[in-house]
């Protein structure tokens, strides 16, 4: 009862998850706003405005992974993990839709003759890659919480 499931809140497949997700939301809002106009497309404010969004979320829950490793007790508030699963959800599909619209984009730019220099969309494409790193991220940590969740109700 005391064991804590792989992946789940305050374990370092957590903490693995929560970093990887911070380092590429960060890349791919870098990739998207450094040095290039992306406020010209709405798709490209969706994604900036998305990873924005998930980079405090998960440096926020790598922060509470880190404090409940260093404890030694594991994160077992039911309310508390419904939560955290519900965001990465809800952040999930933000960072999936965001992707997708940019990549559309992207490959519509990228077949419209001279609309769009090489430079610039490599960045918009590398800025989509890793929405789309992040977003898997996203939702094997929603899986990982939902599971832990479900095994925590068991021994209530």
């Amino acid at each position: 009862m005391n064991e804590i499931s792989s992946g789940a809140v305050g374990s370092v497949p957590s903490l693995t998850l929560r970093v990887g997700q911070a380092v590429f939301s960060t890349t791919s809002l870098l990739f998207m706003s450094v040095g290039v106009e992306f406020y010209s497309y709405t798709s490209f404010c969706f994604l900036v405005t998305s990873m924005g969004l998930l980079i405090p979320w998960s440096c926020f829950l790598a922060v509470v992974d880190v404090y409940s490793f260093f404890l030694g007790c594991p994160f077992r508030l039911p309310g508390a993990i419904i939560l955290i699963a519900a965001g990465d959800w809800l952040l999930s599909l933000l960072a999936l839709a965001s992707a997708c619209a940019t990549g559309g984009v992207v490959t519509l730019l990228l077949q419209s003759d001279g609309y769009c220099s090489p430079g610039v969309c490599g960045r918009y494409q590398l800025s989509a890659l890793m929405a789309f790193l992040s977003w898997a991220l996203t939702a094997a940590s929603s899986l990982f919480n939902l599971w832990s969740l479900s095994s925590s109700w068991r021994f209530l």
